[in-house]
């Protein structure tokens, strides 16, 4: 589609926003993948009983689990081959192969926990936790791209906006602990007036960005049984058991575009408006109850997570870029909420290592199977993660433990088929292709954590 004098503008405004071309999605590093190598290597089964950093994002009531503070840098690697085999149809596009989607996601990860106790003049334990995560290895705060597709494009992949979680927790009676995180997305907003000529060329240009934080919570409850219910050095049934419980709310990145072109002799002041309000990350409200237990030399979890991905349609209503499929009469975007079912263990083999295994589940929150000028893919998911894991006590120079951790993870999508649905085509409103979505993604991670 060709760029005109009043698009120029709009992407001028916009190109402010996104210093490259981004492919973004509706998922963030913590639903999609895993914060760090052990959420990855468990598939998120024992995220929830993870005392790193992470613990921000998945429990925050855990970080009162370890009374040491901890440093960690991490990098992950997320490959994608998202493809869309065509089936035919009356105006199918040329395609250049079957891969649609391969752009990686590529973090940097930094996390901060420490003891906050000695602050107080009561004594009462208090712990605070930091958690970030950059695109493009620290290169990209705002991982951004919202668009309409010919072709067909998946809903949850690609470059991740930033990740920011800023948490604490205390204990509130024996074994038992509550925590709360802050979790901040960008809400962004670009104003540009200009005048301009029919070629574009602009003069007078007035320009104003601005990027401010959108704030969620997230709360969550831990419960060892065995602390709570058994007498200081008893022994009992309930030693090793415990659970939790996580209540995230949606949040959301979103960007607002404004301008206004005067072209003297043509349109006068107040100018030709355009604005543009669009929609990028999206998390939806997640309810979240997870059962461990602990052995000597083993554990072993189940989580049961439920999203509310039904709410974005709502979300859409005030998208200018994806609301075509939300008002038109064929093709609408319909969400429905999920229950993703997660199981993972990890096995001490020494002193030093320990390696981390999990397995998930996961339905597509897309319920329809088309969606006009949008035409969002996506399937259901099989998740599979292994990890290791290396603690040292006594490291060599350093005066506290170090923790090495390395994850895998392999997500397959399942095959779906969706009707691709094009305005500017001559057979609107029939579709104009039929195509069978499916793919593969692999994703590694490596972190360091010191101990103090």
């Amino acid at each position: 589609m060709s760029v005109s004098f009043s698009g120029r503008i709009a992407v001028m405004a916009g190109g402010v926003l996104m210093q490259s071309v981004a492919l973004g999605s509706m998922g963030n590093i913590g639903t999609t993948y895993g914060v760090l190598p052990s959420d990855l290597a468990s598939a998120q089964a024992l995220s929830m009983f993870n005392s790193q950093v992470s613990a921000t994002y998945y429990n925050p009531a855990y970080l009162a689990h370890d009374s040491r503070g901890e440093l960690t840098v991490g990098l992950m690697h997320a490959e994608h081959e998202l493809r869309a085999n065509s089936l035919g149809g009356a105006d199918a596009p040329l395609r250049r192969g079957d891969v649609l989607q391969d752009s990686p996601a590529q973090q940097v990860l930094i996390g901060m926990k420490t003891n906050l106790t000695s602050l107080t003049q009561y004594g009462h334990p208090f712990y605070l936790g930091f958690m970030l995560g950059v695109e493009e290895y620290g290169e990209e705060m705002l991982a951004f791209d919202s668009t309409t597709s010919q072709q067909g494009q998946y809903l949850e992949y690609g470059r991740q906006p930033l990740f920011l979680n800023l948490g604490g927790a205390t204990q509130v009676w024996r074994g038992i602990d509550v925590g709360a995180t802050a979790r901040i997305t960008l809400h962004a907003a670009a104003d540009l007036r200009a005048t301009t000529d029919l070629a574009g060329n602009t003069q007078y240009e007035q320009l104003d960005v601005s990027a401010k934080p959108s704030i969620r919570p997230i709360l969550s409850m831990n419960m060892d049984w065995g602390k709570t219910f058994c007498a200081e050095g008893d022994n009992c049934w309930f030693d090793g058991l415990e659970t939790a419980f996580a209540y995230r709310m949606y949040s959301n990145t979103q960007t607002e575009v404004s301008a206004d072109a005067i072209i003297p002799g043509v349109i006068g002041a107040p100018g030709l408006p355009l604005r543009i309000s669009t929609l990028d990350s999206y998390q939806p409200n997640i309810l979240t109850g997870g059962l461990h237990y602990r052995a000597d030399r083993w554990r072993a979890g189940v989580t049961l997570e439920w999203q509310q991905w039904s709410k974005l349609e709502e979300e859409f209503e005030d998208d200018t870029i994806k609301d075509q499929s939300v008002n038109g009469d064929v093709g609408q975007l319909k969400f429905k909420d999920i229950l993703i079912p997660r199981i993972g263990g990890e096995f001490q083999l020494n002193e030093v290592f320990a390696v981390t295994g999990g397995l998930a589940f996961s339905e597509s929150p897309l319920d329809s199977d088309a969606s006009v000028d949008v035409n969002y893919l996506d399937g259901d998911k099989w998740i599979a993660g292994l990890g290791l894991t290396a603690k040292f006590d006594e490291p060599w120079l350093l005066a506290y433990p170090v923790r090495l951790d390395v994850g895998y993870q392999y997500q397959k999508l399942e095959s779906r088929t969706f009707d691709i649905y094009d305005t500017q085509s001559a057979v609107y409103p029939q579709p104009s292709e039929q195509v069978e979505a499916d793919g593969d993604v692999h994703v590694f991670s490596g972190s360091l954590t010191l101990k103090f």
